[in-house]
């Protein structure tokens, strides 16, 4: 379903010229030789919860494979540090304040990702790819802000966090049903714990289905795993299967789907022409404790702007582009996937300001590539908590959620977290990746100059800390009179259609 809001700027993109003659790596794609691109999102998944970044206790084989076949990227960042915001930017190529969406939109919520905004299915639909969405979206899920009003072909999936539920173990009256979508419609009005079981199963069968059946033409899937978002939940075939119980055994299962989709790739004959990117929307949710993943050696996990929270693993495979078993140690950021991409099959990037940039250099390793960003900028809600300039990373004054040092809950219930607070502190990421040692009194030139930049920042998207408002942000998508809307309500049964009233 294409949204005909984007007219315009198709007819633009109708007169770009292709490149011609012979295609090295670091060059856009001919039409003749348009790549497919599948991304894999995790949710919830910490910095160290996979073999090529440090995880204990289970196995990731085939994860281990795509990086010794592929590049780790070890400062991969995402713009906030929670499930929606970190999704709009995946979906915009920019900062989510940027697109207005915050935190973790609800089964209440009437806004959602503005159709006006350009995502990356809508990007890749200049050149006729065909696109799917399979998974958790929770970008709104109304129908004017769900897949199929975004740029993509296909939907399967929750339309968001799993835990939004009658069973959540704090929360549970607050929420309806969880519903199981197919394209804008309700397909399982009552996801059951025995549902969520098949989850990663049912969702790596459809991706390995879509890849079947569209292997002649290229290709988008977007593959956003409801897992390792607590509550946990795996299949019968990998139950009991590892030392670090549940957690373990749902990882092992998501390495599972991995595996399958690399093979079908492989079998296909595809692997040459796939970009396959791994990575997450967020660091662990540490106050579920053994249901949570691991951020060593960062510090803090989801909910904050320390690099527990914003730094993801990523791992990026594509066989004879990308240089196998290869590491890129520079900053980037899932706002830059869009522009690469847009770069790599000469697609024409969106009318609007975006953040990305394209890292096509980086992902191929082309000697002494640096990162394209002079910094990158990590808000909390509307407040710009930190900025990352090279390996240098400034915190202004601001509290976040912690620990403390305690350790989190048992068996999928969760502790609570205290408030701490955190003055302008500069760390050394280098030789510091937990952020424990401010060093701002050291290098005052350092200070002044990133704040340099965090004052150019706030002119456009503003601070709240600073009761500064957004000059360059957009507003978020809301739902308006006739538009079809889904009335769900704790305690009763969910429609499976929208309408209108």
């Amino acid at each position: 379903m294409w949204n005909p809001i984007h007219w315009a700027w198709m007819i633009g993109c109708l007169i770009l010229i292709g490149s011609t003659g012979g295609v090295s790596a670091a060059e856009p794609a001919a039409e003749a030789q348009l790549p497919n691109f599948v991304i894999i999102f995790m949710d919830d998944m910490g910095y160290a919860d996979i073999g090529p970044f440090g995880a204990e206790g289970y196995e990731t084989p085939n994860i281990d494979r795509m990086a010794r076949e592929g590049r780790i990227f070890t400062d991969f960042y995402v713009s906030q540090a929670v499930c929606s915001a970190s999704r709009a930017s995946l979906m915009t190529g920019c900062y989510n304040v940027r697109v207005g969406i915050f935190g973790a939109l609800g089964p209440g919520a009437q806004i959602g990702l503005d159709p006006q905004e350009v995502t990356l299915a809508e990007i890749v639909k200049q050149k006729g790819y065909v696109t799917s969405c399979i998974g958790k979206w929770h970008l709104g899920h109304h129908p004017k802000f769900l897949p199929l009003n975004q740029g993509f072909d296909e939907y399967f999936g929750l339309p968001y966090s799993n835990d939004m539920w009658p069973y959540h173990p704090t929360s549970g009256k607050n929420f309806p049903n969880l519903p199981l979508m197919e394209g804008n419609r309700v397909i399982d009005p009552e996801v059951t714990h025995e549902d969520q079981n098949m989850l990663t199963t049912w969702y790596t069968e459809r991706a390995v289905s879509f890849i079947r059946k569209n292997k002649d033409r290229p290709f988008l899937l977007y593959l956003a795993h409801s897992m390792v978002h607590v509550p946990l939940h795996v299949s019968d075939k990998f139950r009991g299967k590892t030392q670090r119980g549940l957690f373990g055994d749902v990882m092992m299962e998501v390495d599972w789907s991995v595996g399958q989709i690399l093979d079908t790739i492989r079998e296909l004959g595809l692997a040459s022409r796939t970009l396959v990117i791994f990575t997450s929307d967020n660091g662990p949710w540490l106050s579920y404790g053994d249901h949570a993943g691991s951020a060593k050696p960062l510090r803090e996990g989801k909910g904050t702007m320390f690099d527990g929270g914003c730094r993801v693993s990523c791992v990026m495979w594509q066989p004879g582009t990308v240089p196998a078993g290869t590491v890129c140690r520079e900053p980037v950021m899932t706002i830059d996937i869009l522009p690469t991409i847009a770069y790599r099959i000469n697609a024409q990037l969106p009318p609007h300001k975006i953040d990305g940039k394209n890292i096509w250099p980086l992902i191929v390793g082309e000697p002494e590539a640096k990162s394209p960003h002079e910094a990158l900028y990590f808000y909390w809600g509307d407040a710009l908590h930190a900025v990352r300039m090279g390996k240098w990373k400034l915190h202004f004054p601001h509290e976040y959620p912690t620990l403390g040092g305690q350790p989190g809950g048992k068996d999928g219930m969760p502790v609570p977290y205290e408030r701490a607070h955190i003055g302008l502190a500069l760390f050394d990421m280098e030789k510091d990746p937990g952020e424990t040692q401010d060093v701002a009194a050291e290098h005052p030139d350092i200070v002044a100059q990133i704040q340099r930049l965090a004052d150019a920042m706030r002119e456009d998207l503003g601070d709240s800390a600073k009761k500064m408002k957004p000059r360059g942000a957009r507003p978020v998508g809301r739902l308006e009179e006739g538009d079809p809307r889904f009335h769900w309500k704790p305690g009763q049964p969910l429609d499976v259609e929208a309408s209108y009233p």
